[in-house]
């Protein structure tokens, strides 16, 4: 008989696969010129490279480049219509960072509950009493 495996904790590490693979993602966004094409393509609908670039003061090249590390992070997409390149976004990269991301945070929140409960603890283990009204 095998042993059985328990659900995994709330609480559980974040897998280094898991970490590993957002780890591009956050790199591709940390730029703030490709976080704001991720944020226009979020928009909706494939956009053209002479859209994205159009009012804005970034060469086509400059935009080709920037989507290309977007795309290389999984992030975006081309589709080619008749000679022009269209770009759109691609959510499921950023939903399982995201979800990378939601695991830390509840690594921290019982690390940190754990944290002040040590804290408000007296040495006997009993909670110490606050301070008295009027002393």
């Amino acid at each position: 008989m095998s042993p059985r495996r328990s659900a995994p904790s709330k609480n559980a590490p974040v897998k280094n696969w898991a970490l590993r693979n957002s780890a591009p993602i956050f790199a591709a966004l940390g730029d703030e010129t490709r976080l704001r094409l991720v944020a226009v393509l979020c928009a909706g609908g494939a956009i053209s490279i002479a859209q994205l670039t159009s009012g804005t003061e970034i060469t086509r090249q400059a935009v080709t480049k920037h989507l290309h590390v977007l795309a290389d992070a999984g992030l975006v997409h081309d589709i080619k219509v008749g000679r022009e390149r269209l770009w759109e976004f691609e959510p499921t990269p950023l939903e399982e960072a995201r979800r990378s991301l939601d695991a830390i945070a509840r690594q921290w929140d019982y690390a940190l509950n754990k944290l002040k409960m040590a804290v408000e603890a007296d040495p006997a283990g009993k909670k110490q009493p606050g301070p008295r009204f009027g002393e």
